[in-house]
């Protein structure tokens, strides 16, 4: 039988940064479906995309902190901070989105999610 090969990522951030974007990927999908074949209108697009952001960085905070087995808190509000920056700078390279109130919303959300999700990472990690 063939040995398989894993590919492991040792920092915390990165692992984190991956893990949030494929959520991300998958809530972009299915938002669009439902925007496309459900009854949600685009004039909730950005509520239920703020849901999305929260839950990536949820997620990332999670494996962060899991990986980092101490501060969670700490490395998932860093997560945080560098998911909802990284959107910010995706979405002024590619929309030229500047800073508005939805912004700052969605970044202090991913900063408090990530942290979060730091928390129940760490402790999941004993």
């Amino acid at each position: 039988m063939k040995k398989v090969t894993t590919v492991r990522i040792p920092s915390p951030m990165l692992s984190g940064i991956l893990y949030a974007s494929i959520w991300l990927a998958l809530g972009a999908v299915l938002l669009s479906l439902l925007l496309r074949f459900g009854s949600m209108q685009e004039e909730q697009l950005s509520l239920y995309s703020l849901f999305v952001h929260g839950f990536a960085a949820l997620a990332g905070g999670f494996v962060s902190g899991k990986r980092s087995g101490k501060r969670g808190w700490y490395y998932g509000g860093a997560l945080g901070l560098a998911y909802g920056l990284l959107i910010l700078l995706v979405g002024f390279l590619a929309s030229n989105a500047g800073l508005t109130a939805d912004t700052l919303t969605m970044m202090g959300t991913t900063l408090a999610t990530g942290a979060l999700g730091g928390i129940f990472g760490v402790n999941m990690h004993r």
